[in-house]
């Protein structure tokens, strides 16, 4: 997949494209409609994607909480598995945010772009103040010579299929219906990092990630399934995770720990993919060590039956 990051210096190998247009935070079954309906609108067109980093909410509001369901990486990987062949992901400046939605059209997507069709979900907005319409969209694509599909918004469960629904179900602990709603199980990518190695004086020697800049779930354990994404131990795992600040030792910044199951060797500096099965208990802070390495066991066997039903 090609990434293209300029609208307005794009060659003419990376024009014509039919693309979704969005954030498409998490990638979920709402957004991955929107691309099959691009891939169908054009079948011999490349599969485009345009998409804005940093999202425009951490644009308007940089101040705001860890928020988004992906880094801008993990939404790459997980586009390029669906089949998207060209990825416009344009910054959002305040250049790009002050474009009034005829200029956005005209300017980004008919001109700069040269794509030949677009897909967007029904409550799309775009241009300054948010004033673009999806069929305002359509009026302009009549105009200016490419095609347009509103596509419906999905509903899955008891409500519709969203990013801040899945924010949501994440929060309260429910994995499972956040990846009914993903089409996926909500993962946690990044490198493992150094940590205070607590884990291997307990038994339990743990890969330490990052949970910065991204929406925070529950904290407490999970059931965990791991991809060790490059690196000689490169493959799939069972484990059991905990994210949090844990607190049997004061106050911590929040992170991810992640044990391996039936694993040897070093992570350091290797990515790692973590998803989230079952949220297994809260964090909490134990007597002493010897009640929080008796309860890790239990973590693990429980996690460990879980697994083994998938």
């Amino acid at each position: 997949m090609q990434i293209i990051r300029d609208y307005q210096f794009v060659t003419p190998n990376d024009r014509g494209a039919s693309a979704a247009i969005g954030n498409f935070d998490g990638v979920h079954i709402g957004h991955q409609s929107v691309i099959d309906l691009a891939r169908k609108a054009a079948p011999q067109a490349p599969l485009g994607l345009l998409t804005f980093e940093p999202h425009p909410r951490a644009y308007f509001a940089p101040q705001s909480a860890g928020f988004r369901l992906t880094s801008s990486e993990t939404r790459a990987h997980r586009l390029a598995k669906l089949g998207v062949e060209k990825l416009y992901e344009l910054p959002f400046n305040a250049a790009l945010a002050n474009l009034t939605p005829e200029f956005f059209a005209r300017d980004v997507i008919a001109d700069g772009l040269g794509l030949s069709h677009v897909v967007v979900g029904a409550d799309f907005c775009f241009g300054r103040g948010r004033k673009g319409t999806a069929e305002d969209l359509a009026a302009f694509g009549q105009q200016m010579g490419f095609g347009v599909t509103i596509a419906p918004l999905v509903q899955s469960g008891d409500g519709q299929v969203s990013s801040t629904s899945i924010r949501q179900a994440l929060t309260e602990g429910r994995p499972r219906d956040a990846a009914q709603m993903l089409g996926h199980w909500h993962r946690i990518d990044g490198p493992v990092i150094g940590g205070e190695q607590r884990g291997r004086d307990l038994g339990f020697p743990t890969a330490n990630m990052s949970i910065d800049d991204l929406h925070q779930p529950k904290y407490g354990v999970y059931a965990v399934l791991v991809d060790v994404l490059d690196g000689p131990h490169q493959g799939s795992y069972f484990g059991a995770s905990s994210i949090g600040t844990r607190p049997m030792f004061g106050e911590n910044k929040a992170n991810i720990e992640t044990y391996l199951f039936d694993f040897s060797g070093d992570l350091y500096g290797h990515t790692l993919s973590v998803a989230l099965v079952d949220y297994l208990r809260p964090e909490q802070k134990f007597d002493g060590l010897d009640a929080l390495i008796t309860q890790m066991g239990r973590d693990c066997d429980q996690a460990r039956e879980i697994l083994a039903a998938l």
